[in-house]
């Protein structure tokens, strides 16, 4: 919980922060799936009850323990932190639909700060297809990110309303990275930057009119906008930099394919949604109706 606080006390404007199940499907902040690099232990998170988690501490100072999502939301439920959001990047090695049911269970059981409701305050992040149709499902009113690296992956939920986007930046570099941030502009769709730290890219990602940036130095950033409204606007980029950004497009082509033959597309998700639905009503001897993907793509 340091760390969320710390952002909150740099003037962070929202809190971005990864989430895990446990073996009794406890929703747990984390970015690792197991508790190794930051507990020193040899368990996947899904293989340990919340009782066995919780008494672990980290191994650096101020060795603290692995918080919730339900910790986190009732702090965000704190008088004067109403205006802080907060983006959930749900991790796809989760089963989709528990880990969904519980996110929600877990909302639904923490009362927001009167002057504002969850729905206004948490976005969706969402990396895979099959993620999508789950929120409609359990958290119907929420506002749903795509999060990813690959530009071409990203633009097919163009087609979906409301969606926003969080990229992972040097991405944005390449041709399909360059196009989406084009069209999403184009449709009024939010982008966000992830992960950004460097003041080159923090400058970059202002000049390039990002709606969101996500850092581990909130309190540098704001000081770098601040800088910027001030007339600080060069951005120089090294060659370095320049290395860094050739060799990462060079893998999000590589990954980019991967994902899609691991994860599928929004189409192949709807049809399978489609088929689930036919055969339910066939089972039940009802009628199929209009199938799921023409309906989505009607919207």
């Amino acid at each position: 919980m340091g760390a969320f606080i710390g952002a909150v006390e740099a003037e962070a404007h929202a809190i971005e922060t990864d989430v895990h199940l446990t073996k009794d499907n406890v929703v747990v902040l984390s970015h690792d799936a197991t508790l190794k690099r930051c507990f020193g232990k040899d368990d996947k998170l899904i293989d340990r009850e919340w009782s066995y988690i919780r008494e672990q501490r980290t191994l650096r100072p101020p060795h603290e323990h692995m918080p919730r999502l339900k910790d986190l939301l009732q702090y965000l439920a704190s008088p004067n932190l109403e205006n802080i959001w907060l983006l959930l990047d749900i991790k796809i090695d989760n089963n989709p639909d528990d880990i969904m049911r519980f996110i929600a269970q877990t909302i639904h059981d923490v009362p927001p700060h009167p002057a504002k409701p969850w729905a206004k305050r948490i976005v969706l992040g969402c990396w895979a297809a099959k993620f999508f149709p789950l929120c409609a499902q359990h958290l119907p009113s929420f506002a749903i990110a795509h999060i990813g690296f690959s530009g071409s992956y990203a633009r097919q939920f163009l087609s979906l309303p409301n969606i926003s986007f969080n990229i992972l930046q040097k991405s944005v570099f390449g041709p399909s990275g360059k196009r989406l941030l084009r069209d999403a502009k184009a449709a009024g769709r939010p982008i966000y930057f992830w992960t950004v730290n460097g003041e080159s890219m923090m400058r970059w990602s202002i000049a390039n009119e990002a709606d969101g940036v996500i850092t581990d130095d909130p309190k540098r950033f704001l000081e770098v906008c601040d800088e910027w409204e001030h007339g600080k606007r060069e951005v120089v980029i090294d060659r370095r930099e320049w290395t860094t950004i050739i060799w990462l497009n060079m893998m999000v082509i590589i990954f980019s394919a991967v994902f899609w033959w691991r994860y599928g597309s929004l189409k192949g998700q709807q049809r399978k949604d489609a088929a689930k639905e036919v055969g339910e009503k066939e089972k039940k001897g009802g009628k199929p109706g209009v199938s799921a993907i023409e309906h989505a793509e009607d919207q």
